[in-house]
């Protein structure tokens, strides 16, 4: 068996494990405002976490996203 094959399949593996815990988000808590000026500028520019994000002092897009999907995602409703 070829090495570089075997070698590139568990750097494919190890990332699919990667993306399976980074699933396991904590909860976010925004304040009124920043939850209002998010919800405002999805309406205008949809989910560009970063220039969301841009808006928001000390918030990253990642959290932003988490946020939203948390909170407004159809995947998380009961």
């Amino acid at each position: 068996m070829d090495t570089r094959r075997w070698n590139q399949r568990k750097t494919t593996y190890a990332s699919c494990s990667e993306e399976v815990t980074s699933i396991e988000w904590k909860a976010v808590t925004m304040s009124e405002e920043e939850e209002d000026l998010i919800f405002r500028m999805y309406k205008l520019v949809g989910d560009r976490w970063p220039l969301i994000a841009g808006r928001i002092p000390g918030r990253t897009p990642e959290v932003i996203e988490r946020y939203w999907l948390m909170k407004h995602g159809f995947f998380f409703a009961n």
